[in-house]
């Protein structure tokens, strides 16, 4: 599973560790995420993250 970094604020989402803030339990991949999922830090849409190789 590959890291997601929001294009506005630079948070990184990983998919080892969730998003406690929003109920996402660890080793959920970002594709798994619902679709209104938001950037925890300055609330963007999934559509601002892009994928970190």
């Amino acid at each position: 599973m590959n890291n997601y970094k929001c294009t506005v604020c630079g948070y990184t989402y990983r998919p080892e560790r969730g998003d406690k803030l929003r109920d996402i339990d660890p080793n959920t991949a970002f594709e798994d995420l619902p679709e209104d999922w938001k950037c925890p830090t300055c609330n963007q849409p999934k559509m601002a993250f892009e994928e970190m190789k």
